[in-house]
């Protein structure tokens, strides 16, 4: 999960030397309408396009994006590309990170991009452990080595702070994205997504699961946000977007075989069978109790509350605390109550 922090200077390089520098794929201009009267909307997100982006690549395929006369893009990332920063300079309409930190720290340094819905209902960010030495709860780290991404390090430092647990009390060890040390026992939990079903395949079917956000550390994940501007002018057109990649996550939970087979015709690069083990678990993070009653799409704004005032006691903003409205606005799920789909 990216926490790193998003300064000024990146908006800046993005809006000046942008195709060079980051060699993005093929671009769709968002320069006006588009033909027939459709306007263009590039969703720039953060990682190589995969099943988290299952429901836009359905609503793409199955036209909803075209009846609400949007022509839609993905526009993948990677490690050189910037995307809070691409859509922070204008470049493209709407973008999607990882992980809620990464706007309450852009907003925190006065770059003008807000969440207007969020895709992970609950952060699918976990500690694993085997099943012969498990961790359960915070407590069961004492005395651990913990496994973690050096982005994530602030994440085990809130968790072990909600738990009034001293950090000397548990080992910290630098790890990548491979779970082999966990499994060879040089560290007794490894941290990840629950939705990388391809990786954890190789712990076995009895792995131990002590997701972050059932231990009182509750962020989201795959917010979506755009920049204040697209807020304040083109509301309608934020809408639309959310209309139809509603109906397209609507359509995978109903047919999630179908929608995998429509994935992997847009990125023949996919393993079916690894989505279709992945979709289930993914959609059981954009569907949730909470969907049922407010809609696909939707967030709780204390949830931002709270998570702002985490990271603030944490001393994670170096240039003070960012404003909630700042952060997140209900301004678009508002506009979209009543067709965004309810189910849970």
């Amino acid at each position: 999960m990216n926490i790193t922090r998003i300064s000024r200077r990146n908006v800046l390089k993005a809006g000046a030397g942008l195709a060079g520098a980051l060699a993005l794929p093929t671009i769709v201009t968002s320069r006006g309408m588009a033909a027939g009267g459709t306007q263009t909307v590039n969703m720039q997100i953060g990682w190589i396009t995969g099943g988290n982006q299952i429901g836009e690549v359905v609503a793409k395929r199955l036209g909803y994006f075209e009846e609400e006369k949007i022509n839609f893009a993905i526009q993948a990332g990677g490690p050189s590309i910037d995307g809070v920063a691409i859509v922070a300079s204008g470049r493209y309409e709407v973008g999607q990170v990882s992980s809620s930190p990464s706007l309450m720290l852009a907003a925190s340094q006065h770059i003008p991009v807000t969440c207007f819905a969020v895709g992970a209902q609950k952060h699918p960010y976990a500690f694993f452990s085997l099943a012969k030495d498990p961790i359960r709860t915070p407590q069961e780290m004492i005395g651990k080595k913990i496994g973690i991404q050096a982005t994530g390090q602030i994440l085990l430092t809130a968790l072990l702070k909600k738990h009034n647990i001293p950090e000397d009390k548990v080992e910290k060890v630098i790890v990548g994205s491979d779970f082999t040390p966990l499994l060879t026992g040089q560290v007794d939990a490894f941290t990840g997504w629950a939705t990388s079903i391809t990786q954890l395949k190789m712990l076995g079917p009895d792995y131990v699961t002590m997701r972050l956000w059932d231990e009182g550390i509750q962020l989201y994940g795959l917010p979506y946000y755009a920049t204040q501007d697209t807020l304040k002018n083109k509301a309608e057109m934020l809408a639309a977007f959310l209309r139809a990649a509603g109906k397209g996550w609507a359509y995978c939970k109903a047919n999630p075989e179908k929608a995998v087979d429509l994935l992997v015709q847009e990125y023949p690069n996919l393993v079916k069978k690894d989505e279709l083990a992945g979709a289930p678990v993914m959609l059981s993070y954009e569907f949730t109790e909470r969907t049922k009653e407010h809609g696909w799409g939707s967030f709780d704004m204390a949830v931002w509350r709270e998570q702002i005032k985490t990271y603030a006691d944490l001393g994670q903003f170096s240039a003070g605390a960012p404003t909630l409205d700042s952060v997140a606005t209900t301004a678009i799920l508002d506009m979209t109550k009543d067709s965004r789909p309810k189910i849970g």
